[in-house]
């Protein structure tokens, strides 16, 4: 894992300057582990976060919890959109912009609204700001729904890209503008196509955080489709090595996969939950939902090389930090 001595401080001869990172979505579930870490490495952290409703404020407030009166951390509560961003990036060192419109099943219809301007709206502006600063890297985080629904596997990040939902089709957009920005203006951007991430503090509308609450709660879980589909699951500590990884990174203009290593099938998972909770689930059946994908499965061969990325956290050890998180906070 990279630890905060891994991670680097700017020395002149006159003094020593920590680095100022932004992150974007600071308040959310990466962003969130992001500026722990890059806190404790003793960097400076400006988090941004509009607090969209997509999921009940005070998820998102127990987040910034542990580290927001730190004295190295500013919490700025405004929409990107509407703020003065070259002013915000005027003396940052590296961005990290996690912020977006999140969700597949929610992307269609009026929706799509929020989506534009969260994703690519937002992204476009920041860029924008990028162009005229001296940053050592832009770190875009992107999603494995840039591939979408296909048997092409594991998915490559020179592979075809055909999303099936809204969101997937935001995201890559937005990926396309980070590779535009560095082309035209050598913005040092590289984007990361996240898969499937779970651990402590994941979205409460995201599979592994509504079945454990339903676990431990004794509820139903909703099952949509049959559960033969799989996914490559990625600890959330993996994935935030794999960004800081690429902040350090000396190339830009640059896509990387960053999945956990395996693909597993959701019934495993599940099964592997109810081991890990000694609960047995009561699971009801739903219909497949449009812009769902069957499988995922990332190649992650250049993100090893490149940024020496090492998914460390297996399936059960990081199921069983979740459950323990999820009975530790849930009333």
């Amino acid at each position: 894992m990279i630890g905060g001595s891994d991670l680097p401080v700017l020395y002149t001869r006159e003094r020593r300057l920590s680095v100022k990172s932004l992150i974007t979505g600071v308040a959310g579930f990466i962003g969130s582990h992001l500026a722990e870490r890059l806190l404790a490495a003793g960097h400076e952290v400006i988090g941004v976060d509009n607090f969209l409703d997509n999921y009940p404020r005070q998820f998102k407030e127990k987040n910034l919890a542990d580290f927001a009166h730190r004295e190295k951390f500013r919490f700025v509560s405004e929409n990107l959109l509407q703020m003065n961003l070259s002013h915000l990036l005027g003396d940052v060192t590296y961005v990290f912009h996690l912020a977006g419109q999140p969700g597949v099943r929610a992307s269609w219809g009026k929706e799509f609204t929020r989506y534009t301007e969260n994703n690519i709206m937002v992204t476009q502006l920041l860029l924008e700001a990028a162009k005229d600063v001296r940053l050592a890297k832009f770190v875009y985080s992107s999603t494995s729904s840039v591939y979408g629904d296909t048997d092409d596997l594991p998915m490559r990040e020179e592979g075809l890209t055909r999303p099936v939902s809204p969101y997937g089709a935001s995201k890559l957009a937005a990926e396309h503008l980070c590779h535009l920005y560095w082309k035209a203006f050598a913005v040092p951007t590289v984007s990361l196509r996240f898969f499937t991430v779970y651990g402590p503090r994941q979205r409460p509308d995201m599979f592994f955080h509504l079945f454990m609450r339903a676990l431990l709660r004794g509820d139903e879980v909703p099952l949509f489709d049959d559960g033969g589909q799989t996914r490559d699951f990625t600890y959330c500590q993996d994935i935030v090595d794999g960004v800081i990884a690429a902040a350090m990174y000396p190339g830009a203009g640059e896509v990387f996969n960053l999945g956990g290593g395996s693909e597993v099938g959701l019934l495993d998972a599940i099964a592997l939950a109810e081991k890990i909770s000694g609960r047995q689930a009561k699971l009801k059946p739903y219909d497949r939902q449009k812009g769902d994908v069957r499988h995922t499965n990332a190649r992650i061969e250049q993100a090893k090389n490149k940024l020496g990325y090492s998914p460390k956290v297996g399936l059960e050890q990081g199921l069983a930090n979740q459950w323990n998180w999820i009975c530790a906070t849930q009333d």
